[in-house]
C-alpha cells in the first residue's frame, strides 16, 4: 500500500464557515456584513470563539482576546453565542447530511464527514454535484447567510484539507490527479494534525514542506521522525489511504468553568461546583450512562494547580450522587486558595441498563426523582427545576457548546 490511493473519492468533509458568528448574523439581520465575533465573555480578556467572515479580513482569529481583536478593529461587535440557535442549526445541518448516506460522522458542532462508499451505486449525480446541492440546501433549509466549505477526497484527512483550501464557501476535490499540486500550495502547519511541535520535529529531519513530507520514506517517518507507528499512519494518510475512520467510544463526561470573579469563599465555590456537576450529570443521564469514578481539578490565582480523582466502587448518575463525590474531593485540598477555574469529570462510565439495582430503596428513589426532574427540564427549559442552592444562578456558568465532539448536542 505504498502507492497513492487512486480510487474515486468518496469522502466529503463539510465545514460551516464561521459558524457561531454566522448563525448570529442569520438570526439578526442588522449584524450581517459587519465584523462581529462570538465571545465567551464581552470583557477585554474574553476569548474570541468565532470571528465572522468580515472580522477575519481584519486579521481577527479564534483564540484571540477581545482587547487584541479591538486593536485590529476597534468597532468590532461582540455577541455571546445563543446556544439554542446553534443547536438548531447543527440538527438541521446533520439532517441534510444524513439524507445522502447512512454513514455520517459529526466531528464538531459545525463539521461533518459523509462517507458515500456504501451508496455510490445509488447516487443521482457525481460528488461535486452533490456538494453543490448541499450548499444550496443549507442556504434554503437553514439560512441564506449560512455558507459552508466542502472538501472531497479518498480519505478524511485529505477531505478536510480540501475543505480548508478556499474558505469561505469553497469546494475542492483532491485525488491522485492533483495531490502533489495541492501539497505544493500549502505550509506544513496548514495540514490538519500538524502543530508547531510536529512542524519543528519534521524540520529537524529536513522536512520543511508538505511536498517533502509526502515524499519522505516510510522508514524515516516511522523510525526517526515519529519513532512509532504514528509515522506509518502519516505515510498512509498523506497518500490518501484511510487511517482515521475509527470512532472511539466515549470514556468520560466533564465540565469546566473559568470564574468571572476569582474567589476562595467555600460557599460560593461549592455552589459553582454544584452547577457544574448538574450540567455534567444531565449530559451523563441523557446519554444513558452512569459513572464509577469522579475527578476534580482546580486552578489557583497564584498559578498553581491541584487535582484529584477517585473510583467510588458504586454507580453514580444523579446530581446528588455526583456532587457528594466531587464535594468530598474538594474537601481534600491541601490548603484553601483563591480559585480561578474549576473542572469536574466523571469516568469509568457504563450503560445504565448494565447497572446492578441498588439494595437501598432511597437510592433508587433518588434516581427516579432525577429522571423526573430531567423530563421537566427537557420540556420546560434548562434549570426550570433545580436544587435550592442553585437558585439565582441562571446567569452563572452559561450553557456553552464546545468546539470538539463533546459539544455536539446529541
Amino acid at each position: 500500500m505504498n502507492e497513492i490511493n487512486r480510487a474515486p473519492p468518496s469522502i466529503m468533509h463539510i465545514d460551516i464557515n464561521s459558524c457561531f458568528a454566522t448563525v448570529m448574523q442569520q438570526a439578526y439581520v442588522h449584524l450581517r456584513g459587519k465584523p462581529i465575533a462570538a465571545v465567551a465573555y464581552e470583557t477585554d480578556k474574553g476569548c474570541i470563539l468565532s470571528p465572522s467572515i468580515e472580522a477575519k479580513r481584519y486579521g481577527i482569529k479564534t483564540g484571540m482576546r477581545v482587547f487584541e481583536a479591538r486593536r485590529l478593529y476597534p468597532a468590532l461587535v461582540l455577541r455571546q453565542p445563543e446556544v439554542g440557535l446553534i443547536r438548531d442549526v447543527h440538527l438541521k445541518f446533520l439532517a441534510i447530511c444524513q439524507s445522502y448516506s447512512p454513514v455520517v460522522s459529526p466531528k464538531s458542532i459545525d463539521e461533518t464527514v459523509i462517507d458515500f462508499a456504501p451508496v455510490t451505486h445509488l447516487l443521482h449525480q457525481d460528488l461535486i454535484g452533490i456538494a453543490q446541492e448541499i450548499k444550496k440546501r443549507i442556504r434554503v433549509e437553514i439560512g441564506e447567510w449560512i455558507s459552508c466549505s466542502i472538501g472531497i477526497a479518498t480519505n478524511r484527512f485529505l477531505a478536510k484539507v480540501g475543505a480548508r483550501l478556499h474558505k469561505p464557501d469553497g469546494l475542492d476535490m483532491i485525488s491522485h490527479y492533483n495531490l502533489e499540486s495541492v501539497y505544493k500550495s500549502l505550509l506544513l502547519i496548514d495540514l490538519p494534525g500538524i502543530n508547531i511541535r510536529y512542524q519543528i520535529r519534521l524540520n529537524r529531519y529536513g522536512i520543511l514542506t508538505p511536498l517533502q513530507f509526502f515524499g519522505a520514506p516510510l522508514v524515516l517517518l516511522k523510525k526517526q521522525v515519529f519513532q512509532s507507528i504514528v509515522g506509518y499512519y502519516w505515510y498512509q494518510r498523506l497518500r490518501g489511504w484511510e487511517v482515521d475512520s475509527v470512532e472511539y467510544e466515549r470514556k468520560s463526561f466533564g465540565q469546566d468553568y473559568a470564574l468571572e470573579k476569582k474567589t476562595d469563599e467555600r460557599k460560593e465555590l461549592l455552589r459553582l461546583l454544584l452547577k457544574l456537576t448538574e450540567k455534567m450529570g444531565r449530559r451523563l443521564r441523557k446519554a444513558g450512562f452512569a459513572a464509577q469514578g469522579v475527578h476534580l481539578a482546580l486552578w489557583y490565582a497564584d498559578g498553581s494547580f491541584w487535582h484529584h480523582g477517585k473510583k467510588t466502587g458504586t454507580f453514580l448518575s444523579t446530581t446528588y450522587e455526583l456532587y457528594e463525590a466531587e464535594k468530598a474531593l474538594f474537601d481534600q485540598q491541601p490548603k484553601r486558595n483563591v480559585v480561578t477555574k474549576i473542572a469536574v469529570r466523571c469516568y469509568d462510565i457504563i450503560a445504565q441498563g448494565f447497572m446492578q439495582q441498588s439494595l437501598f430503596a432511597f437510592t433508587n428513589k433518588r434516581r427516579l426523582l432525577a429522571d423526573a426532574l430531567d423530563r421537566i427540564n427537557d420540556r420546560y427549559g434548562e434549570y426550570t427545576a433545580t436544587p435550592a442552592r442553585m437558585m439565582d444562578m441562571d446567569k452563572t456558568i452559561l450553557d456553552r457548546i464546545a468546539f470538539g465532539k463533546g459539544g455536539i448536542p446529541v
